[in-house]
């Protein structure tokens, strides 16, 4: 009789790795034999609950399902003709991983490991980004940042192992062994048992508030030093502070990208601080000392000579960023744009018309650009 693999697990034919994954896992730990001794059907639906999992956890065997419908002959005919179609991708070739075939023939994976190993089922975390949003002043002087995010942390139960006890049985869907040997065309090749992991064992007393996998999805908050001297795009790297791994599996690691944020006063150019200053026409003229702010919001004094024109910048040593590897100190370049007078008075206007017309040469720069203007007229 036909099977439909996708209702053995109990999931829509939309499910995805994730949800095939946790179907059978579940089934498993309910339907083992082990925890079913005396009941004729346990072992007949173990294997259906098996067959269908190494069915659909298979991309190429699941297209091939989805293509043929319900499994039985069609479906296994059609499977047959993929299994031996041309693929040469890789280090493998007709479907067969080229390690499985030297395991086989010389009694040792690439590795070096013996036949029928028995296999950790303990799997790493994975490493995980967090991105963090800092000020400038917070770059400055270094600081405390609060992180919160949801990841696999450990279960609290089991302590991360998935089990509630140390006693195991042997797995009775490999006879112990972790692995099952298949023939595929000409080739004897060597496939993990997917009840154990390969590890040949089940735990009798698996964690029921983890369902064996000694992790669980939860919160996880952290305080983090953030250095001074930072800047957008510096990378830093927690150990062991990432995902939990399965089945006391080695954690995953954090890694926090820090992002500046823009200021309303300084634009960051490396360790160096720039900042435009606008100053009055009289200031340019007559020249003055102007105070200005650091970023540690001590004031700064800077001298404007008389005659200071738009853009002329000013340095000011070591009132800028730290580096983040040592404790020298960046510049702050002051760049002043003399500012037009506005909303002039009648009185004030007269002024400036009486500047314009007083003897002597007061605007050197317009004054030779016109003479070059007359002159390129002239040849003309």
């Amino acid at each position: 009789m036909p099977k439909d693999y996708y209702e053995t697990l109990g999931i829509p034919r939309t499910a995805d790795a994730a949800e095939i994954k946790k179907a059978y896992h579940k089934l498993a730990m309910k339907h083992h034999p082990d925890r079913n001794k005396g009941q004729a059907d346990a072992e007949s639906k173990f294997k259906e609950i098996n067959e269908a999992y190494e069915v659909l956890s298979d991309p190429q065997k699941k297209s091939q399902f989805d293509q043929y419908g319900s499994a039985g002959d069609q479906f296994d005919q059609g499977f047959a003709r993929g299994q031996h179609s041309s693929n040469f991708g890789g280090f493998g070739f007709g479907g067969v991983n080229l390690d499985d075939i030297i395991s086989e023939v010389f009694g040792m994976g690439a590795g070096g490991g013996r036949h029928h190993r028995h296999r950790s089922t303990a799997e790493p975390g994975s490493d995980i980004r967090y991105d963090l949003s800092i000020s400038l002043e917070d770059a400055f002087a270094g600081t405390t940042a609060k992180l919160s995010f949801r990841t696999y942390c450990a279960c609290e139960k089991c302590g991360g192992s998935g089990q509630l006890s140390h006693d195991m049985d042997t797995c009775s869907a490999c006879g112990g062994r972790g692995a099952f040997l298949r023939q595929q065309g000409f080739f004897t090749v060597e496939q993990v048992c997917i009840t154990c992991g390969g590890s040949g064992r089940i735990a009798r007393n698996p964690c029921t508030a983890c369902e064996g996998m000694g992790r669980i999805m939860a919160d996880k908050n952290l305080e983090v030093k953030i250095p001074k001297g930072v800047d957008s795009g510096t990378q830093i790297r927690l150990a062991g502070e990432g995902e939990c791994g399965a089945r006391g599996g080695e954690r995953g690691d954090l890694y926090i990208i820090v992002s500046v944020t823009s200021h309303k006063l300084f634009n960051r150019d490396g360790k160096n601080l720039k900042c435009k200053v606008p100053i009055s026409i009289t200031t340019a003229a007559l020249g003055k000392d102007i105070n200005v702010s650091s970023i540690d919001k001590t004031p700064v004094t800077v001298k404007i000579p008389a005659g200071t024109q738009t853009g002329r910048q000013f340095c000011v040593k070591g009132k800028g960023m730290p580096g983040l590897r040592g404790n020298s100190l960046g510049d702050l370049l002051v760049e002043v744009v003399v500012e037009t007078p506005v909303k002039l008075t009648k009185r004030q206007k007269e002024i400036l018309l009486e500047l314009e017309d007083s003897p002597g040469d007061i605007t050197p720069m317009s004054s030779g650009f016109f003479a070059k203007v007359k002159e390129f007229f002239a040849d003309k």
